[in-house]
Formats: structure tokens, sequence, C-alpha cells
């Protein structure tokens, strides 16, 4: 099992690995350009030759890249639709010179479920017919807040069953987001009937990574409001999820709140904490 955060990109690349190991990072997740905004520059070949140097002497495996915000390939609006799909070619193609085996991806939103997720999967085609490299492409599940999709693991499913390709294609398990949209992780009763409950629809094989929030509004709230871990609603739970035998051997990623280093130094000190009562 290896535990990292999302770490910032500020200042470069080549500051990347160093934030990492302050945290003690031994996998990492980071944006590969402004996550809120749909301008973009081209990789500074320099900064990315430091920063793939550093991942292999500090041994950080997997890097995970999570896309920008605004791509919503679930539109029915057109232009956003082909922007949106732009932006996945362009981050498969930065993914995969970054040294990054796997590419993060919200779930878009539409107010037509069958549509939207028609639609996503055109869009998931379309640049995955463009970009023919290793990158996999992990579906993250949602909160479920206004319009969105992924919510439910059905819909990933269905998803799954409309890609062309879907051994291109994965799941990220968001803890704060399932549990914001109904799923009780509370107890080691609910830990095991929701893992069971992913294995039968998407299948445990398709699990790459679990983002690992406790969350700060209640079960069902649809709320996607992320909490340092074991201090939220989720609380003991984490433990139970931490040290599931059907999560073993899995990453995990922290994107708890962040003022400064020693917030993300409490929430790894909690983790390793958890490890070890289990």
């Amino acid at each position: 099992m290896r535990i990292g955060f999302h770490i910032s990109i500020a200042g470069g690349f080549k500051q990347v690995v160093e934030r990492a190991r302050q945290r003690q990072c031994e996998t990492i997740q980071l944006f590969s350009r402004n996550p809120r905004g749909w301008k973009y520059k081209p990789l500074d070949q320099d900064d990315v030759v430091i920063f793939k140097q550093e991942v292999r002497r500090e041994c950080i495996s997997p890097v995970f890249v999570h896309m920008p915000y605004l791509a919503n390939l679930a539109s029915s609006d057109t232009p956003l639709f082909v922007r949106s799909v732009d932006s996945l070619i362009e981050d498969l193609k930065r993914s995969e010179i970054l040294g990054a085996r796997f590419l993060i991806m919200h779930i878009g939103s539409s107010h037509d479920r069958c549509k939207g997720i028609k639609r996503m999967a055109e869009g998931i085609n379309r640049a995955l017919s463009r970009v023919k490299n290793g990158v996999m492409l992990l579906l993250e599940n949602t909160a479920g807040s206004g319009n969105e999709l992924g919510s439910e693991f059905e819909h990933i499913r269905e998803i799954f069953d409309t890609v062309d390709d879907e051994e291109r294609v994965g799941v990220v398990f968001d803890t704060a987001h399932a549990f914001e949209a109904g799923y009780d992780l509370r107890t080691r009763n609910n830990v095991d009937k929701t893992i069971a409950e992913f294995d039968r629809v998407l299948s445990l094989r398709k699990l790459y990574l679990i983002h690992l929030n406790d969350s700060k509004t209640k079960r069902g709230s649809r709320s996607d409001r992320h909490w340092h871990i074991a201090k939220g609603e989720i609380g003991d739970g984490m433990g139970y999820i931490l040290n599931h035998p059907a999560l073993q051997g899995k990453p995990f990623i922290m994107e708890t709140p962040r003022t400064n280093l020693k917030e993300d130094l409490m929430n790894m000190k909690m983790v390793r904490k958890l490890l070890s009562k289990g």
C-alpha cells in the first residue's frame, strides 16, 4: 500500500517532489496545468526532466494526473463538449510526457442521465481513438451535487459498457464522495457492504486508486466537502477503509483541506496510526 497527497505544481514541476518528500509521500497526484482554466502552455521540457529524475530518485509511484475542473464530457452543449474532448486529449498527452500512468477525470453533469452517459462515452471514445498511448483514464465517483452523474456505481458501469476500449478505463473511489452520495462507510460492516457492492457492479479489478478523504457533511448530503482523516462524518470508518483486505496493495491519495504543511503531516500521521491499529 502506498500513501500520498495531491501536490501543488506552483513554481513548476521541479518543486513537486520536494513537497512530496516533506509530506512523506510514496505516491502523488498533480495537475498538469491550471485546473480552473482552459488556457495552457506547453510543458517545459527541462522542468519535466528534473521532475521525472526526482520521482525516480525518491521511488514515488504511481504518479496520477488530475484533469482540470472545467471539462464536462456529458454536456449537451456542443462547444463545451468539443472543448472538453480536446482538454482530455491534451491531458492524455501531457500525462505521458510527465511519466504518469494514470489520468483522473471527473464524471460530467447532465440533466438527462441516459443522454449524459451516452455523451460521456462518446467523448471518451473520441479522445482514446486520437491518443494511442499507455495512459489509463480513471473515472472518479461523485457526491451527486446538482446534475452530477457518477454518484452511483451503476452510472460508471453504464459508461464502461458504452466505451469501445474498456481496458483503457478504470475507477478512482473517493470515500468522501461515496459517503456524501449515500454509501455508508462509518462501520466495518457497512464498509464491507459498500466494497462488495463496488465489486459486484464494477469489479475491484477496475479500481486503481482510492481518494482517502473524510467528509465534512453528512451521509447523503450530496455536498462535496472533504475533511481531515477520522475527524469528519466518516470518522472511525476511515480506519476500516484503510485496513480492508480488498484494498491492500492499492494506492491511497489524500485531498484533505490544506493551509500549510502541518495539516498534511497531521493527516499522514493519522493514516499511519490507523494502519498500525489494523
